[in-house]
């Protein structure tokens, strides 16, 4: 991903390339399909909120400092931008997934159908450290923390984004309180109209990880969203949750938990990784991989499907042992290694909205529906540096036109191409420098011969046909 710092020289440049990303993929349109429409009371476009806030962090400045400049003023004030975010009709969720794939659709066009892409699925730490009056704010364990106490208030924000291995496309995200009401310091706002997105999402906050990661998936098949396999980390390689992924036509490739709680069925009796690992015989040598099994999953329903567990060395210490697993039994376990990589996308998401985009730093709001507005703000821009950061290094975008250029080019044979060559070579040297004509061919033969042997030979062969035919 770009350094934002590359792209804060120019102000102007910046709001002019969001407001090109927002015309491309009909931004107006998918915000208005999930239920913004104007500002109540100030009939203010949406559309020019949604730019302004996208901008905010590319300007070096807070919102209180960008509106308290007099030559830059929006057109609109503070209270309009909280009436918006604080707004409980709009579905935040699903205008990020359909921006999302307005994004992938010309991604996976000039992709190769080899290439496989995937759903990752992860979960980070939304802080709210100070707050005490947040809607459902509850305690968070942290992973990253160092400190004794590592609980901090905030929530769980589970996220699924789409990767081809080169670009990660955040897609839905739902920010998780605790199912325990005990451990929850605020209740629903009991305001809220219960008909509303905002309640079905505060619904969705106390229940477990599992059911909405499902129901992610769900959506994401809804919309035939590019992808058959869904990567996600221990936390998540569960047999009965990766076998409810399974029914909805999406193989699961994750890392497993070495743990006597979780059994597979190896040769009809239910063994722990590490009793499989034990039991089989190594690879020897310098193996990409020390072990690959073929066992079966089950859940509480005795629902069995096959299952191929490869075990890692851990590069933190060589004695030591990971193990991945798949329900996909085509792949190879290269193929599985490699598509588990991809999982490591996610990871530097959440760093760069962390670090970069000021995720849970910009608004400090009480209500759920602003933190699931800012964070659909956060994710957007995200998606714009994604974007065009494949816009820019990837030849591959050209698409039709590239597609037209290579099938035109394919049509001219060696010969050809070192004649047209040549040819421009020939005429470069002899009216911009003036060379004679042998002056020129000493020019062009030592360029050859600097060439490697072997190619040099082939080239100079074919230069001498291009001059035999002249």
């Amino acid at each position: 991903m770009m350094s934002i710092h590359e792209i804060l020289g120019n102000e102007k440049q910046v709001e002019d390339s969001i407001t090109g990303f927002f015309k491309t993929n009909e931004l107006g349109k998918i915000l208005e399909g999930e239920g913004a429409y104007r500002v109540k009371g100030k009939g203010i476009p949406v559309i020019q909120i949604m730019l302004y806030l996208v901008s905010l962090v590319f300007t070096k400045k807070s919102m209180y400092m960008n509106m308290k400049n007099e030559t830059n003023l929006p057109g609109f004030k503070k209270d309009t931008i909280y009436r918006f975010l604080n707004a409980s009709c709009i579905n935040w969720v699903m205008y990020l997934l359909k921006l999302a794939i307005s994004v992938i659709e010309p991604i996976k066009v000039a992709t190769s159908e080899k290439r496989l892409c995937a759903l990752v699925i992860d979960d980070s730490l939304y802080s709210r450290g100070r707050s005490k009056c947040v809607e459902l704010l509850t305690n968070v364990h942290d992973h990253s923390s160092k400190k004794k106490n590592k609980f901090v208030r905030g929530f769980r924000m589970l996220t699924m984004g789409w990767t081809d291995g080169v670009s990660f496309i955040p897609m839905m995200y739902r920010h998780l309180s605790s199912k325990d009401k005990s451990k929850r310091y605020n209740e629903i706002n009991p305001n809220i109209d219960k008909r509303s997105i905002g309640y079905k999402a505060r619904l969705q906050a106390i229940s477990s990880a599992t059911e909405v990661m499902l129901w992610m998936i769900k959506q994401a098949k809804k919309l035939k969203v590019p992808a058959r396999h869904v990567l996600f980390d221990s936390w998540f390689s569960y047999p009965a949750t990766m076998i409810s992924i399974l029914k909805e036509n999406f193989y699961c490739v994750g890392m497993l938990k070495n743990t006597t709680k979780i059994k597979y069925l190896s040769n009809g009796k239910k063994k722990t990784l590490k009793e499989i690992y034990a039991e089989n015989r190594k690879r020897p040598g310098n193996s990409k991989y020390l072990l690959s099994v073929r066992v079966e999953i089950y859940n509480d329903k005795d629902e069995r499907e096959p299952f191929r567990i490869v075990f890692i060395r851990d590069r933190k210490n060589s004695k030591k042992w990971l193990a991945i697993g798949t329900t996909d039994m085509t792949l190879t376990e290269e193929e599985i290694i490699q598509l588990y990589g991809k999982r490591w996308d996610i990871e530097v998401f959440f760093k760069m909205c962390k670090s970069y985009l000021n995720l849970a730093k910009e608004f400090q709001g009480v209500s759920y529906d602003l933190i699931t507005a800012h964070t659909a703000i956060v994710m957007t821009r995200y998606i714009i540096l994604a974007a065009d950061k494949r816009h820019n290094e990837d030849p591959r975008t050209m698409t039709t036109m590239f597609h037209e250029y290579y099938d035109e080019k394919a049509d001219i044979t060696l010969i050809q191409a070192m004649k047209l060559v040549m040819e421009a070579l020939h005429t470069a040297l002899h009216e911009c420098i003036s060379l004679s004509e042998y002056e020129v061919g000493v020019i062009i033969d030592t360029f050859i011969a600097g060439l490697s042997q072997r190619f040099g030979h082939l080239l100079y062969g074919k230069y001498k046909q291009v001059e035999s035919a002249a």
